[in-house]
Parts: C-alpha cells; structure tokens; sequence
C-alpha cells in the first residue's frame, strides 16, 4: 500500500508538470496570436505576480486535483469498509465487505469478513451452549423428580406406619431401595457425561488385544444375556487385533452397546458381535436382530437424553447418556461409532485406530 501511495504522489507530480507546461504552451501560442481574453489574463498574472509564482500555483491546484482524482476509488473504498465495520459493530454480522482490489484494502476487506464470520459462528456457538445448559437442567430436573417422588412417596408409607405387616414394610423399602439405585447411577451418568463433554478427562492408554477383550466382556455378560432368552456370540480373526486404548473406559463403551442390544432387541434371541482389522483401524459391530430404530431417530441416536420410544423412562430404558458416553470415549480414543438399523437388524459400529507399534498415543485426553 504504501509503493502505492508513493506511485500515487509522483504520478500526480509528474501529471501536474505535464499539465502546467501544456497549458503554459497553450498561453503563448494564444498570446502570440493575440486572442484578447487570454492575452488580458496572461499580461496581469505576468504584472502582478509573475511568471514562476504562477507555473508554481498552477502546479500546485493541479497536484491537488491528481491526487484526489486518482484516490477517489480508493478513498470511496476506504469509507465502504468502514461503514461496514460499524454495521458490524451493531451485530448486523452477516454483512459481507464485496472485496474489489487484490492489494493491502482488498486483504483488510478480506479479514473483516473472516472475522465477522468467526464472531457469528462464535455468537452462535455460545448460544447453542446456553440452549444446551438449559436443556440439560431441564431434562436432569426431570428425571430426577421421578424418583425422588417414589422415594418421597414410599418412604412416607414408612415412616407414617401405613403398612399391614413387615412383608409390606420390606417391600416399601425395597421399592425405595431400587429407586436410590437408579438415582444414584443416573447421577453418575451425569457425572461422567459432563466430565467428557467438557474435557476433564483423561486416557489412562494402554496394548490392548481388543478380540481379548470382548471375548472377556463377552464371558462376563453371557448370564444376562441367557436370562434375557438370548444367545451371545463373538466372531473374530485368530491373530491378535492390537490398539492403544483406555481398557476401562472400551469396556464401558462395549458394556453399554451390548446391554442395550439385549435389552432392545428380546424378539431376535441373538447378539452377534465381530471384531476385525480394516485398513488401519479396528472395526466392531454389535448386531441384534430385534426392532429396527426407525430412521428418522437415526441421527439423534447418540444425542444425551436421547430415547427412540419416548414412553421409556429410565426405568424400562437407560438414563438416555450411556450412548452420549459412548460417543464421547470413543472420540477421545480417535475413533469413530455410528449406527444403522433396518428391517432384518440393527448395527452398532466401532472403528478405532490400529496399534502401529509405536509408543506414542493413538488419542489423548483433556
């Protein structure tokens, strides 16, 4: 900009210079041929201020018009931006500066755009962080009540002796027993949920043979599964799937994809699980063969507080976080979860990244 605004002044100078001499050029031929108008103007600027002082203000009133003439764009431009930037400062941010020069104003354009457009996406994003607070006090608020009340409720059978005999009083207390127990674990989704959305935690990462350790988890979970009337299997390769991951945290992960599908999928008596090595990530699928999640729940599916049968509390569903959990460990671990669901059956699907025989950490934590 500024070998711009020197170009500018001595274009302007030598522009003046070649004007005055013309028109100096012009006086005399026109005094020489006595054109009385001319010759009466040239005889008093020569009598009264003379001829150097006249080529010298001459020169200087057209300087003067040069200069403000080949600015006028620029100066024109100049204003535009800055009736842009106080546009801007009103929060009128969708306001777009047109960006007509490829010089230092047209960069200046070009960056005020940019960062009226990261102020929007900023204003936008604290708004949706607002509207996410509200909403998870919201749906936290009542999802507590509900237990609290049969709490409250039982509790006060007990302690105003409206019970016929110990049988009743046991089965009172027992009911606000379950009732604790449930509110207690939905605190504690809430918990860990938070931890995770907010970045406060952290991989403990560690090799991990991931077909050990869904054959392991698989093992664990077989009892709840054939109380269920359900068959689980797990179906993998004979050499070692290897990753770097939090153990504890892949097994909450697994844990919860597994329970849902026994718990959501009664009608097809089987959960199948496969683990295999894609390319340079590690693939499971958990696959149950009960109700499809009808499409258009799809996209929310992993959404906290998200239920696909909205008539589910948290008592015949979960807390509508363990899948929000899940998708927050396994983004920490590089990964990524994802789910489809048709007519014939309904797939879970883990993709994290293969141990490359580094130390180095396939995905950290906060």
């Amino acid at each position: 900009m500024r070998w711009k605004l020197v170009g500018l002044f001595f274009l302007s100078a030598f522009l003046a210079v070649i004007t005055c001499l013309s028109l100096a050029i012009v006086a005399i031929v026109l005094y020489e041929y006595n054109w009385l108008p001319v010759r009466g103007v040239i005889k008093f600027l020569n009598d009264q201020v003379g001829p150097i002082p006249t080529m010298i203000i001459v020169g200087l009133i057209l300087f003067v018009f040069y200069v403000i003439a080949l600015s006028f764009r620029h100066i024109r431009y100049l204003e535009e931006i800055g009736q842009a930037v106080q546009m801007l400062s009103t929060g009128q941010l969708d306001y777009r500066i047109p960006i007509r020069t490829k010089d230092e104003m047209g960069k200046l354009a070009e960056n005020i755009n940019i960062m009226s457009a990261r102020l929007k996406s900023s204003m936008e994003e604290e708004r949706q962080a607002v509207l996410a607070k509200q909403e998870l006090v919201t749906n936290v608020s009542h999802d507590l009540r509900t237990p609290l009340t049969s709490i409250k409720g039982y509790l006060q059978y007990i302690h105003e002796n409206r019970y016929k005999d110990e049988v009743e009083l046991m089965y009172y207390a027992d009911i606000a027993y379950q009732k604790t127990l449930r509110l207690e674990r939905m605190v504690n989704d809430l918990f860990e949920y938070t931890r995770f959305a907010y970045g406060q935690t952290r991989l403990n990462l560690s090799r991990i043979d991931l077909r050990e350790l869904l054959g392991q988890l698989c093992a664990e979970l077989r009892l709840m599964a054939e109380e269920a009337g359900m068959e689980l299997a797990l179906d993998g390769p004979d050499e070692h799937v290897m990753i770097k991951a939090d153990g504890d945290k892949l097994v909450r992960v697994f844990e919860n994809l597994i329970a849902n599908a026994v718990r959501y999928g009664r009608d097809g008596r089987r959960v199948d699980l496969t683990v295999r090595s894609s390319g340079d990530k590690a693939e499971v699928r958990v696959i149950n063969y009960g109700e499809p999640i009808p499409q258009k729940e799809l996209p929310h599916i992993f959404d906290r507080f998200h239920r696909v049968d909205k008539s589910r509390s948290a008592d015949t569903g979960g807390t509508g976080l363990g899948l929000a959990i899940a998708r927050n460990i396994v983004e920490l671990h590089q990964g990524t979860i994802s789910a489809e669901s048709d007519e014939a059956q309904t797939c879970f699907t883990v993709r994290l990244p293969l141990w490359n025989g580094e130390d180095g950490q396939t995905g950290t934590g906060q």
